[in-house]
Formats: C-alpha cells, structure tokens, sequence
C-alpha cells in the first residue's frame, strides 16, 4: 500500500491561508503581494507553479489570445500581465472550458476577464482587476511565455508559487518556499494559540504578549 504522503512546499502552502504566507514573506523581507488583483467570488483558491503570459498593445499584425493555452500543464496557475489593463479582456468563456478541462489550477490576470458565468458554473478559479466585455483580439498581442514578469514592482518567474485565495493573490518565490511554509504554518500555530488562550479567560492583550503576537512578522529579519 503506497502510504506516500507529499510534503512539498508547494503542497503546504496550499493549506495556508494567504495572510499568513504574507505574514511569512514579510518576516523576510520578500515582497510578492499582488495588489488590486481578486477573485471572482470568495470561495476561489488555487496554488500551483506560474505559468507566465506577457502581453502587450497590438500593432498592426492582428493580435490573438489564448493560443499559449496548449502548452499550460495540469495544476500550474496561469499568470497573465496586460500592463494592468482594463479595458479589454485577455480571458473569456472559450477558455474558462478549455482549462476547467484539463486540470489548469487557476488564472490570475493583471487586467480584466469576461464571461463570468462559466467560470463560476465550471468552479474555474479567476483572480483579476475586475470584469469587462470588451475582447481584447486585434488589441493587443502574445509577446511572450514562460518568461519572467514584473507586476506592481512584484517579479514573477515561471518557478515560483502562486497561491490565491478570498483575500487575493501572491507569488511566492521558489528558493524560499521551503522556508516560508516553516514561517507561515508557525504563525498560524501562534494565531491559534492566541484565540484559544482568550477562549479560556486569558485578556487578548496577555495572550498576545505571552506568544508574541508583535513579533511574528519580524523574527526572521
């Protein structure tokens, strides 16, 4: 009987909410917090190995979208960067099924998506700066993937973890994840510890002083 249980890093972190893996990061001086960027409702979480997507204002070659999704493998998170656009979608119903389909762990877009009804009849996990009709084919074009992207001062290489969830999207990246899970499931530990001891007649300001609350973010500079 295979009893063969994964420990990976990416596989904790899975199980972390994405406070506490900002908390950790934080404790080391990482910045990999991707601000503005939510889900299409709050009960959408991902974790997975970026697939990264750049895209860029279309000349006068037509522009097309979505024909990197072949090559996107089962549980990675799709990262696409459009300049933080929000007048034309990068992402709509077509391939909300395609990756629903084949197991892609979930799409975080800096820009806007469409279509939303299918990615919430499908469960597909969509994280964005919002919701727009407006197709972005003929407006902009792929320049590039697998590539290395900087987003709101955040870079984010196809190697690193993106975890996602209620609270937003982040990328953590892979020479630290190891580390990080360490931090990030102490602090819940902790956090844990807190609420129980105030649960048991404990005052919040003692429980957080005894298991140094102030602390957390810190201890690891």
């Amino acid at each position: 009987m295979n009893t063969t249980t994964d420990t990976s890093p990416a596989k904790r972190l899975s199980a972390l909410p994405t406070a506490s893996i900002s908390d950790a990061m934080d404790s080391l001086g990482l910045h990999g917090t991707l601000h503005g960027l939510s889900p299409l409702t709050y009960g959408f979480r991902t974790t997975g190995p970026a697939f990264t997507v750049q895209y860029a204002p279309a000349g006068e070659t037509r522009g097309s979208v979505g024909d990197f999704l072949d090559d996107v493998p089962a549980g990675a998170v799709i990262v696409i960067d459009n300049e933080g656009r929000t007048d034309v979608t990068v992402w709509g119903g077509i391939m909300t099924e395609i990756a629903a389909g084949r197991g892609i762990g979930g799409t975080v877009i800096n820009g806007v998506c469409r279509d939303i009804s299918t990615s919430l009849e499908q469960n597909y996990p969509l994280f964005s700066r919002g919701q727009f009709m407006r197709t972005g084919k003929d407006r902009v074009q792929l320049i590039a993937v697998q590539t290395e992207l900087a987003i709101n001062g955040v870079r984010i290489a196809p190697s690193d973890i993106i975890c996602a969830d209620a609270d937003g999207a982040l990328a953590v990246p892979q020479a630290y994840a190891g580390k990080i899970a360490d931090i990030a499931e102490g602090i819940e530990d902790t956090e844990a510890r807190i609420v129980a001891s105030v649960k048991a007649g404990t005052s919040l300001v003692q429980a957080r002083r005894d298991l140094g609350y102030h602390d957390l973010q810190w201890r690891n500079k």
